[in-house]
């Protein structure tokens, strides 16, 4: 029915803003409708942004941050710390811990959590790249920053087990971050007291 109401560009876009995570169908369409009424300059910057977010964007080959070089400019940086690495789920969690102020060492990002609901195993993550850099020498303390979650405690279980032989410090962010949270939203403040107060994992 939708397919003779808007047409078959119109539903084609829904159906491309549907297949975004936590995009339902009124959203949708609400952003479809949003850009075909909008100027034709900003429908296209869009498009354009896109484009070269596919074209230019990448995983750093060290520690799999969003890029648009390679190494990424943290991994590249001579002042940071190199004997410590942060471990996230996501690239918007290197920003978060960036913006505490309190860490100068070098992170590593998993692109993901392990999720029995999702279907997202250990082996979907980037662990075998950490237990590489690892190996490599240098690295002295991975400290594991997954979301204080469910699939974050899990991912970090999997991490502990997966580092027990390597011969590092693995440590924990404190919990003075409220459970089911994400580090992505979580203050500067908070960040800061959490990464302090790590503890042997």
């Amino acid at each position: 029915m939708s397919e003779r109401v808007y047409g078959e560009a119109v539903n084609r876009l829904i159906s491309s803003f549907k297949g975004l995570p936590g995009i339902g169908q009124r959203t949708a369409e609400r952003l479809a409708f949003h850009l075909l009424l909008a100027p034709k300059a900003e429908a296209l910057g869009l498009a354009e942004a896109l484009k070269d977010v596919k074209e230019r964007a990448r995983p750093c080959s060290e520690c799999y941050h969003v890029t648009e070089t390679d190494p990424c400019p943290i991994c590249a940086d001579p002042r940071r710390e190199r004997g410590t690495v942060c471990v996230v789920e996501r690239p918007p969690d290197v920003l978060a811990m960036e913006k505490s102020g309190g860490y100068r060492g070098l992170y590593h990002v998993l692109l993901g959590s392990v999720s029995l609901i999702e279907g997202v195993d250990p082996e979907d993550l980037t662990i075998g790249p950490l237990i590489e850099r690892i190996r490599r020498g240098g690295i002295q303390e991975v400290i594991l920053a997954t979301n204080p979650n469910f699939d974050g405690d899990s991912t970090a279980l999997h991490l502990r087990e997966a580092l027990d032989s390597s011969g590092v410090r693995v440590t924990r962010l404190a919990r003075g971050l409220p459970t089911g949270s994400s580090l992505e939203f979580a203050s500067k403040a908070i960040l800061s007291e959490a990464l302090e107060g790590r503890q042997r994992y």
